[in-house]
């Protein structure tokens, strides 16, 4: 059994899809610390031919806190703004008629808890993908949370009958394949190839989030765009 563990990420870019498409079951690492200014809830969307950042607002935000004892601000005015961002900004978008539905569906889904709240996007996208992985929260797996780093990883791979853990290829020099080894599962890396498509006049800017990709691709083509990669 193929599994991959990752925080949650809201709207990440399409290598995040890639990870979940290649496993049998995608952990939601929810039971960690939140880092701030990383890219759990934030990531960047086209405005104005431009790479623009966005985030969901934060209240009591605290890296001494998990993942999912993070809230998400009280008031909606940033979904109301978020959203009339992506209208001006993918309106005249080749799938935005398809696209802006479910995104809409998912910044207003009304849930506080941002691990929860993110979790939900990303399922939501990958049923509009049809990606049939299965998702399972890691603070529900029993386990030994008073490890750290790579051995929590892996007893959470231990845990879940893992023969392959499958990882971002940014975390190469974090884990050691002769440590999996020992356990008799296979470590892999997932690097994605080259993905670039027309967007408007501007120079193609590479990696947004998968708004973009959705914006300006054919489910079909984003289907097929989901298996380029290579595993290291």
């Amino acid at each position: 059994m193929k599994v991959a563990i990752m925080q949650p990420y809201f709207f990440p870019y399409i290598g995040y899809f890639q990870l979940i498409n290649a496993v049998d079951v995608f952990v939601v690492y929810d039971d960690v610390n939140y880092i701030k200014k990383g890219w759990i809830n934030r990531n960047t969307i086209l405005v104005n031919e431009s790479s623009h950042l966005f985030s969901v607002p934060l209240q009591n935000m605290s890296q001494n806190k998990l993942i999912n004892e993070i809230e998400i601000s009280e008031s909606n005015k940033w979904k109301i703004d978020f959203l009339k961002t992506i209208n001006a900004s993918y309106k005249k978008a080749p799938f935005y008629a398809g696209v802006y539905p479910v995104i809409e569906k998912i910044i207003n889904f009304n849930q506080p808890n941002l691990a929860l709240y993110i979790q939900y996007s990303i399922q939501q996208l990958c049923d509009y993908l049809k990606i049939n992985t299965q998702f399972i929260t890691s603070s529900e797996i029993i386990k030994n949370n008073e490890l750290k780093g790579e051995n929590k990883i892996l007893d959470i791979c231990v845990q879940l009958g893992a023969t392959n853990y499958i990882n971002a290829i940014g975390g190469k020099d974090l884990y050691d394949s002769a440590h999996f080894s020992e356990k008799n599962i296979k470590l892999q890396f997932i690097k994605s190839e080259k993905i670039e498509y027309k967007q408007f006049k501007n120079e193609f800017i590479p990696w947004l989030s998968i708004i973009d990709v959705l914006m300006f691709n054919s489910k079909s083509d984003v289907v097929r765009m989901l298996n380029q990669y290579d595993l290291l």
